[in-house]
């Protein structure tokens, strides 16, 4: 069995701070990514950088707002940054193959099929995948909104043995190392719980995207499918190598879980709620700890507009999210029978197709 290690480099990693690429980041880098190779590897790559890289080199003085300045950007970034990979992997006898995704090619089984095909077989063959998000064609509402979260989803998607996230921080601190002089570094976190997220503070850079909180989200997607992370920095010769044995200049979030079913992926992350169930407290139970599926007795409100086949956000009483759902009713349907018992289900809906509201096999947890 191949063992896939995806590694993530932010924008901060590769380019200045006014833009523009960075060769000698790009050159080490790639010496990391032989490395890799050389201890029996698989690496796969996921780059941001595209629009960074690509801003500077077509005029603007600073990284642009609009959309169509950004697109404008990646499209010449995008061609920029490909290039300096190809020739820095070139020097160790490895050939870069270019993946540019969207959330709807997650969205598509058989798009993200054919995509799972297209890595395979560039594995076999001893090419590094390098992913980047399609920014030349992403609209803001479909975007994955950095490339954190697709780090996670790849990782996921490949059954990695781990996912390496390299930032310009060393991992996570108690607070702001660069404001507070006590501030201490996690080496090793086993939960990634409110307090958790509390330590995360914005962005590091002008030149990114993503800041520690959008890491946590990425470690968070990525151990809920069984790939323990890494979150820190490489800047010497063996960094990364040390990072997937363990050790390294950063914070290790650590996993029990199985791999998660590209369909949960979509599920809980990628997917577009078209409304909400609000549930009691036992339906909250039975979802989020005993894999239960959801019964109209236990929903108390309906909220938002879809169909049978949509996907629901759910609810607890307080209105903290516990999960996401394929809803086995039109919302007309589940409003008329929500709170009422089974039997009572059925008089009311002749011909039910299913009485479960959502069916635990078409449900992720998010809690």
């Amino acid at each position: 069995m191949q063992k896939r290690i995806v590694v993530k480099i932010g924008s901060s990693s590769l380019t200045g701070s006014r833009g523009g690429l960075n060769r000698e980041a790009v050159a080490y880098f790639a010496g990391e990514l032989a490395q890799l190779y050389k201890r029996g590897y698989y690496p796969l790559l996921v780059t941001s950088g595209a629009v960074a890289a690509g801003f500077g080199a077509i005029g603007y003085t600073q990284r642009p707002k609009k959309l169509h300045e950004k697109q404008a950007s990646a499209a010449v970034g995008q061609a920029l940054l490909m290039q300096a990979y190809q020739e820095a992997l070139a020097a160790y006898g490895h050939v870069a193959a270019q993946i540019l995704l969207t959330r709807t090619d997650f969205h598509s089984r058989q798009r993200i099929g054919n995509a799972v095909m297209t890595i395979e077989e560039l594995l076999e063959r001893g090419t590094l995948p390098i992913f980047n998000e399609n920014d030349t064609v992403s609209v803001d509402e479909l975007k994955f909104g950095d490339n954190d979260t697709l780090s996670a989803l790849v990782a996921n998607l490949v059954k990695a043995e781990r996912l390496v996230i390299l930032t310009d921080m060393d991992g996570l601190y108690s607070a702001d190392p660069r404001h507070d002089p006590d501030a201490v570094r996690y080496e090793t976190i086993d939960e990634i719980d409110e307090e958790i997220y509390r330590m995360a503070g914005g962005a590091g850079s002008g030149v990114g995207t993503g800041g520690m909180r959008s890491k946590l989200d990425a470690a968070r997607i990525a151990t809920r499918g069984g790939v323990p992370v890494f979150i820190g920095r490489a800047a010497r010769t063996g960094d990364l190598v040390a990072a997937v044995d363990g050790g390294g200049q950063g914070t290790h979030f650590t996993t029990r879980l199985s791999s998660m079913p590209v369909k949960k992926q979509w599920l809980g992350y990628l997917s577009r709620p078209l409304g909400a169930l609000i549930v009691d407290a036992g339906a909250q139970r039975a979802l989020a700890q005993e894999g239960r599926s959801l019964l109209p007795v236990g929903i108390t409100n309906v909220e938002g507009q879809f169909h049978a086949g949509d996907v629901v956000e759910v609810r607890g009483p307080g209105g903290d999210i516990v999960g996401r759902g394929i809803v086995n009713y039109d919302m007309e349907d589940l409003r008329r029978v929500c709170g009422l018992p089974s039997p009572q289900v059925l008089e009311q809906l002749n011909g039910l197709h299913r009485l479960e509201a959502i069916h635990r096999d078409e449900w992720i947890s998010l809690q």
